[in-house]
């Protein structure tokens, strides 16, 4: 994270949720930003917009962030859930793959840039609807 900032993390979703409906394009660069987003360029771009720098895909931003949740129970608002996804990357760190990125906003509800069709786009979920559609969880991690 660049500086020691303190960061809402109520205002960090609320921003989040503006873009709600904006279409997901895999690969969606950060000049194509606000315009289209893939699940970790939406991350980036949200937490960005308050100071918070964060690397661009899903692996780094999962090997920068320090702090690790250990239980879903522990959950905050603004923490970041990472998936193994179809298209995982894999390191030594996170062996079994992270392939998407999705950010709590309390009462078991995430947002999230992603699907497939009509359904792509930036989108507020069920937390364990996301999880358990193919995408078990890997790591939990506290950005503020």
């Amino acid at each position: 994270m660049s500086g020691k900032r303190s960061v809402d993390a109520k205002k960090i979703t609320d921003f989040a949720k503006k873009f709600v409906g904006v279409p997901y394009k895999y690969g969606a660069t950060m000049k194509e930003a606000p315009k289209f987003f893939d699940c970790s360029s939406f991350v980036k771009y949200v937490f960005g917009h308050f100071g918070v720098e964060l690397p661009r895909s899903t692996i780094e931003q999962a090997e920068f962030l320090k702090k690790t949740v250990k239980t879903k129970r522990g959950l905050k608002i603004g923490d970041l859930l990472y998936l193994h996804g179809t298209r995982g990357y894999y390191t030594k760190k996170f062996p079994q793959g992270i392939g998407h990125v999705v950010m709590y906003i309390g009462n078991g509800k995430v947002i999230h840039a992603g699907g497939s069709g009509r359904k792509a786009g930036v989108k507020i979920g069920i937390l364990f609807k996301v999880i358990k559609k193919g995408k078990p969880l890997v790591v939990i991690k506290r950005v503020i």
